[in-house]
């Protein structure tokens, strides 16, 4: 590092803040390896559908035979699997929470793993900030009738509306920070993590996880183009472009972990970026219309940005802008952004570009995917270009401003003057408009503990084919040639990985041995490789490996970046707008002619169904174990109310009770309270 930017280092150290994890899937990339090697090879990840793609996924023929139909969208493959049982959902609910949450909370997992934290039980005083779109889901889960007898009005509220985003996040992680869903539409989730910046400053939280999540639909469809309109008459994106001719819609999901730069320098995270200053402005009335951008706020939010910074925006060599190439929205960016610029006014030597050239517009997440492409630039040194760019556009007048567009991916040299720098813009429909300011990481100190004589990898999963996948993804990462260290490896997975059933343990002296002992246990070894080991075997016996013992053998490790858990949940459909039930779930259907079932036989039926189980003849099954909660129970009474006139007290479903013996004293309300009394005592003394 330059003398000038390590001048600078104690000002970020007392201000700033690290980007110590991240997690995204994009169009055409299900993990952030792939989105980068997509930037870096300038790849446009849009889909093109076909007709009969689009019918057989339910589009509307008539629409999609239309003269103004552009069959193209940045899809996010797989958008409706979720790993349920993982997160605590049983079958009826994962059914109904929104793909939005589905995708957010394993993202959040997935960030925090990156960041070398346990996603669950280990991050006290840590802050969500998230935010997402209108989801079709949720619009026509909300409006079925049939949904909401059957699980309950208030419970598809609370399992598809977005403003419990940040909520579920906190809920199923156990994070006790501040959670926060922000809606600034396309700014969103550029503006969580400056909510998130400032709550960190502010000393509200210690950790804190921003980003959002965009997924109108998870079916195949495309867009009507308008002539006016903001949507491209061909299906590609070409921001500042001559081509240039309106953007096309995208779904992806993102999310940073940010921390104190000094915390972060303090506890040896791996920082991948730092984040020296943000701002947030709105143009108010100062614009033509409420959907139209404005060009004094705009610069006005980069401006107060780097002046929180400490720095002129001069010292930018990239910026990331909002770029949805538009002919309005890119004008009056170009002209925001060079009065911003402006001590660099006709040198053009700031590379400027956007992601939605290869993903789309991911609407609430834009601006988190901006983001993330600026850090895994800064990481690699390397300015990635539009995808197949072309020219600038000529009313834009590049040619006197600050800015180029980057025509290829090349290298990024270190300023004589500092470090590497970049802006983030991100604007959003009404105004709000955000700029974040990034610096590349300060050097790691130290080298880290070496590896030997023998290392102990702990490793688990919910069940024995996760764990095979979690082997085979961590011997890949080990074999790679910036793999880390053996000894930073086996500590983040015993301090930074939440224990699970399904275990396995390799002991190893170096990186090959453990990959190739790994590749065996991901073929379906022994869970036991390298040896017997104490340890291994009481963390194979179902316990937690003694602290002290396991420092001794990592020897000074260091949190750092691993491939995180491998998902892989079946799935779970999507609510339409049109008449049609999701996948997987049906509506509870009239009885049919024949002997009706007993009135026990019914009850059993209501509960499994509240429950998501396919019955209840489990004779051992409890209520807490299939997944039952206070809200569900305030169905249930209200459902036993409705539908068979009985006015059962909630407190039975606090009860350890099997689902059998629940039925049994619901009926026992049809003699009366004193009979339900008598057999919760005859249950108490037994």
């Amino acid at each position: 590092m330059t003398e000038n930017a390590s001048a600078a280092e104690p000002l970020a150290a007392d201000s700033a803040i690290a980007v110590v994890g991240m997690s995204g899937r994009f169009p055409g990339a299900p993990d952030l390896d792939t989105y980068w090697r997509n930037l870096l090879g300038g790849l446009c990840s849009v889909t093109d559908f076909t007709e009969e793609e689009l019918i057989a996924d339910g589009a509307d023929a008539q629409e999609v035979r239309g003269r103004d139909y552009v069959p193209s969208k940045g899809r996010l493959a797989d958008a409706d699997r979720f790993d349920a049982e993982l997160f605590g959902f049983n079958r009826t609910e994962a059914a109904a929470l929104d793909p939005q949450h589905r995708l957010l909370l394993e993202t959040a997992w997935s960030a925090l793993e990156n960041a070398g934290r346990k996603p669950r039980g280990g991050a006290a005083r840590t802050g969500v900030y998230v935010g997402g779109g209108v989801t079709e889901h949720m619009l026509a889960a909300q409006t079925d009738p049939r949904l909401a007898a059957s699980i309950g009005a208030l419970q598809v509220r609370i399992l598809t509306d977005r403003e419990f985003l940040a909520p579920w996040i906190s809920y199923r992680l156990g994070l006790e920070g501040p959670s926060l869903t922000v809606q600034t539409a396309c700014s969103t989730s550029l503006t969580a993590v400056h909510l998130a910046v400032q709550s960190l400053l502010l000393g509200e939280c210690d950790t804190a996880l921003a980003g959002g999540v965009a997924v109108d639909t998870v079916y195949k469809k495309g867009y009507v183009h308008h002539q006016g309109g903001i949507f491209s008459p061909d299906g590609r994106c070409r921001p500042f472009e001559e081509r240039a001719g309106g953007t096309v819609p995208g779904n992806g999901v993102g999310v940073v972990v940010l921390r104190r730069l000094s915390d972060a320098l303090a506890d040896g995270d791996p920082v991948r970026a730092v984040i020296r200053g943000s701002a947030v402005t709105n143009d108010g009335a100062t614009k033509v219309g409420f959907t139209a951008p404005g060009v004094d706020q705009q610069t006005a939010a980069i401006v107060e940005a780097w002046a929180a910074a400490g720095l002129d925006p001069a010292d930018a060599q990239y910026l990331e802008a909002h770029g949805t190439a538009t002919a309005l929205g890119d004008r009056i960016e170009a002209a925001a952004a060079s009065a911003a610029f402006k001590g660099a006014l006709g040198t053009g030597r700031i590379g400027i570009g956007s992601v939605k050239s290869n993903i789309g517009h991911l609407d609430a997440a834009a601006g988190v995917a901006a983001l993330i492409k600026s850090v895994l630039m800064l990481e690699h040194a390397t300015l990635v270009p539009n995808a197949e760019p072309g020219r600038p556009h000529p009313e834009l007048g590049f040619e006197d401003s600050p800015f180029h567009l980057i025509e290829r991916a090349a290298s990024w040299p270190e300023p004589g003057s500092g470090p590497r720098r970049a802006g983030v813009s991100s604007v959003g429909i009404g105004g709000t408009n955000v700029h974040v300011v990034l610096e590349q990481a300060p050097p790691r100190g130290g080298a880290g503990a070496a590896d030997g004589p023998e290392v102990l990898l702990l490793l688990s999963a919910r069940t024995r084919a996760d764990l095979d996948a979690l082997a085979g993804r961590l011997a890949e990462a080990l074999r790679a040639p910036d793999a880390p260290s053996l000894t930073d490896t086996a500590y983040t997975l015993r301090v930074g990985r939440v224990p699970m059933a399904v275990r396995g343990y390799v002991r190893a002296v170096d990186r090959s041995e453990a990959a190739e002992l790994l590749a065996g246990l991901a073929a379906g070894g022994a869970p036991a490789a390298g040896g017997p080991d104490a340890l291994g075997e009481a963390w194979l016996a179902g316990g937690p490996v003694p602290e002290a013992e396991s420092a001794s053998v990592e020897r000074g490790g260091r949190r750092t970046a691993l491939p995180s858990y491998p998902f892989a949940g079946e799935s779970h459909g999507a609510y339409r707008l049109a008449p049609v039930a999701p996948a997987g779930e049906q509506a509870r259907q009239p009885e049919q002619d024949g002997p009706a079932p007993d009135l026990e036989q019914q009850i059993r039926a209501l509960i499994a169904e509240a429950l998501g189980l396919a019955d209840a003849d489990d004779p051992e099954m409890t209520y807490f174990a299939a997944g039952g909660d206070s809200l569900t129970a305030v169905h249930l009474v209200g459902c036993l109310r409705d539908e068979f006139g009985l006015d059962v007290p909630i407190t039975l479903f606090l009860e350890q009770l099997t689902l059998h013996e629940m039925a049994r004293q619901i009926m026992a309300v049809r003699d009366g309270d004193d009979s339900l009394d008598a057999l919760l005592a005859e249950f108490e003394a037994e």
